[in-house]
């Protein structure tokens, strides 16, 4: 049985139709990325998994259970760190598991040692870089107790060398954490570099334009951007974005 099912979702706001009989699955603790023209509803793809959003038709499938129009069945991760200021990194790392009343500070701190913020446990997000927020968010979103993590973007206002080095400690949480993640991003290279699987939209109204299984072994290191079958994939995915 597949982790997550979209099945035949189709979303309009008033005349403007988003999404058109989409359809995908994903499997336990894949790392699945969808890329996709700009304005071409990926964000809106995770608020309908989110329940914010509801389809105008379809229903959505995690492990079995239709949770369409249901809140708090996946942990969302959005382009910004949406940290709360007046609570300390521990205090933002355990607040997806205090609303479920099943708070683990241990496993926590240990997290955010691991993640190289062990001098930080009590500092407060305005004491903190780009990078650092971003790792703290991402640890909230892989303790909080949903088996899905949905990222959207959450690399794309990061430098380049920044960023690389959040794909690379991203990559190094996960293997040793596995969950179900679905990651949006524009970047062919972020997606190739740490997926599994790549989800390719058309424009809008977007629909499944590619499912592509990404062939390089984990774990991964930077050296595989310059090869050239790499270079290779990004290649075919960029003309597979353009329409060729």
């Amino acid at each position: 049985m597949s982790h997550l099912v979209m099945r035949d979702i189709t979303k309009s706001f008033g005349e403007n139709k988003v999404i058109s009989s989409l359809n995908f699955t994903i499997e336990k603790e894949q790392f699945v990325s969808i890329l996709g023209p700009s304005g071409s509803g990926k964000s809106t793809i995770f608020h309908l998994i989110g329940g914010i959003l509801s389809p105008d038709e379809g229903a959505i499938f995690l492990s079995g259970k239709n949770i369409t129009n249901k809140r708090g069945m996946i942990s969302y991760m959005p382009q910004s760190p949406a940290l709360l200021p007046w609570r300390t990194v521990l205090q933002n790392v355990v607040l997806g598991q205090e609303i479920v009343g099943k708070v683990d500070k241990e496993k926590a701190e240990e997290m955010i040692k691991k993640a190289g913020l062990g001098d930080y446990l009590h500092a407060y997000p305005h004491e903190l870089s780009g990078g650092m927020k971003q790792r703290v968010a991402f640890i909230r979103a892989l303790l909080s107790p949903q088996p899905v993590i949905c990222l959207d973007e959450p690399f794309s206002a990061l430098d380049e060398l920044t960023r690389l080095d959040m794909q690379k400690w991203l990559m190094n949480i996960w293997e040793s954490n596995r969950k179900t993640i679905l990651f949006v991003t524009h970047n062919i290279e972020e997606a190739l570099f740490l997926s599994d699987r790549i989800i390719v939209l058309s424009n809008k109204p977007a629909t499944v334009k590619a499912d592509i299984e990404v062939p390089f072994p984990r774990p991964r290191n930077e050296e595989l951007l310059l090869e050239p079958t790499f270079l290779d994939w990004k290649r075919k995915i960029y003309n597979s974005l353009k329409g060729e």
